[in-house]
């Protein structure tokens, strides 16, 4: 039984799913003790800072996690040291920027955007060290390392703030803190364990940085974007409709938890597998991974859609509270997770077009989106005064997305989506038959279980 939750796709899984359900937890108990300016503003702030992490994060976790996995040891050493010197850089360019900001406060009455001018550049630093541990873990497929990470940032989140709500001091500044605080110890901890491989940064060498440079450039547009993609609706809104919206509108994207902790899980799995392949010139491989990885997703989130459009209000009360339930939450929740059926393929379209070295045509992809996506939100908000405007033109970025990358990776793949879901089956099957086999076995050694 320990050899099951050893296995990579569990672990992975479950990390994923610890992240989701701390945060759907944490934001549960914002949501009912904020006011829903307070909790858009917080909104405002996360998306924000995302925005600006992105800076970092697409430079960096595609090439590092491509040049460092199986590379050997002195090989990944130096891909390590050489990430860690641009993250630094990039980060110190921000942390100046911020001071640079700073004098512009008195000129702004915003709550969110003061609380960014006076905190993204800590918050960059802090976030740093636990950011680069978990890209290095995952090109070593150590998810159960990754795991103790997010247990332990999450964990400390949600306990300094139900520690600000039992002492009744629970306020936007506090939960500006609080994040602080956990990022900061996160980041410690991966120091101390030696997750994050600060040591290697004497071993970069010049070469080196200009490889993953070059490389992350693309990834960098495509996070960007993707990035940009997703905060535009919350940007958009909060300008637009206000912050009071914002944290209507951000409820049923925060529930969506449900379809993002497979989703994540299943491409975090299949990504090694398919840069294996594509490594041995087997494009075969690739398209038949992406199908059986897409379709068993899109299989698995059928019933999870029927139960949310069914119970949309019951959830939305669960974890929102009274004070959501008569707004548009539930029915949003319910246009959301339908168009959630297509996330999968959507998602493996992009992440294959990456994997066979043609990052330029995903950035192209998501560039389609974000230029439809704001485009669609302002007018739809504007022709249907609410944010229903907003989950309208999601519907029609996600059909774009979908038709460009089925489109140009058709160029490259054989992508021949017929034999799709019953690929999909097949691997389900074959899943269950392994897992009765082992707890018959584990029953057999063990009469006693």
């Amino acid at each position: 039984m320990l050899a099951v939750f050893k296995n990579r796709h569990v672990l992975s899984l479950t990390g994923n799913g610890v992240m989701a359900v701390f945060s759907i937890l944490t934001y549960s108990i914002l949501y009912r003790f904020l006011p829903e300016a307070d909790m858009g503003n917080w909104v405002f702030f996360q998306f924000a800072f995302l925005l600006l992490d992105t800076f970092r994060t697409g430079l960096l976790q595609t090439p590092l996690i491509k040049f460092y996995a199986g590379a050997d040891q002195a090989r990944q050493t130096t891909v390590a040291g050489s990430s860690w010197f641009i993250g630094l850089l990039v980060t110190g360019f921000f942390v100046l920027l911020n001071l640079a900001c700073l004098p512009l406060a008195p000129y702004t009455t915003d709550t969110g955007v003061l609380l960014l001018l006076h905190y993204f550049g800590l918050s960059l630093v802090v976030t740093l060290p636990f950011n680069v541990a978990v890209w290095l873990l995952q090109a070593e497929q150590r998810f159960d390392a990754i795991l103790t990470i997010r247990l332990l940032n999450q964990g400390s989140f949600i306990l300094l703030t139900v520690l600000l709500y039992a002492l009744g001091n629970i306020s936007l500044p506090g939960i500006v803190y609080s994040f602080l605080a956990s990022s900061l110890l996160t980041s410690v901890v991966a120091l101390v364990m030696g997750w994050a491989r600060l040591g290697a940064l004497r071993h970069k060498t010049a070469a080196c940085v200009r490889e993953v440079f070059h490389f992350g450039k693309y990834s960098f547009g495509t996070f960007l974007c993707a990035t940009l993609l997703r905060s535009s609706d919350t940007f958009i809104i909060k300008f637009m409709l206000g912050p009071a919206a914002l944290a209507v509108y951000n409820l049923p994207q925060r529930l969506l938890e449900i379809i993002e902790i497979p989703l994540r899980s299943g491409l975090a799995t299949a990504m090694p597998d398919m840069s294996a392949a594509v490594n041995r010139k087997r494009h075969d491989e690739v398209a038949h991974t992406l199908k059986k990885y897409a379709g068993s997703l899109t299989l698995l989130f059928i019933p999870i859609t029927v139960a949310v459009l069914v119970f949309a209000d019951v959830i939305v009360l669960l974890i929102g509270g009274q004070k959501y339930v008569h707004t548009e939450a539930a029915n949003l929740y319910r246009i959301m997770i339908v168009c959630a059926l297509l996330f999968p393929i959507e998602r493996f379209l992009g992440v294959t077009l990456d994997i066979i070295n043609k990052p330029q045509l995903n950035l192209i992809k998501v560039l389609i989106a974000l230029a439809i996506n704001t485009t669609a939100d302002i007018l739809c908000i504007k022709f249907t005064g609410s944010i229903y405007g907003a989950a309208v033109a999601s519907a029609f970025t996600l059909v774009a997305s979908l038709g460009y990358g089925y489109w140009v990776l058709n160029k490259y793949l054989p992508l021949h989506y017929q034999d799709t879901f019953p690929l999909a089956l097949a691997e389900f099957r074959s899943r269950l038959d392994l897992l009765f086999q082992k707890v018959k076995l584990i029953t057999n050694r063990n009469p006693t279980l």
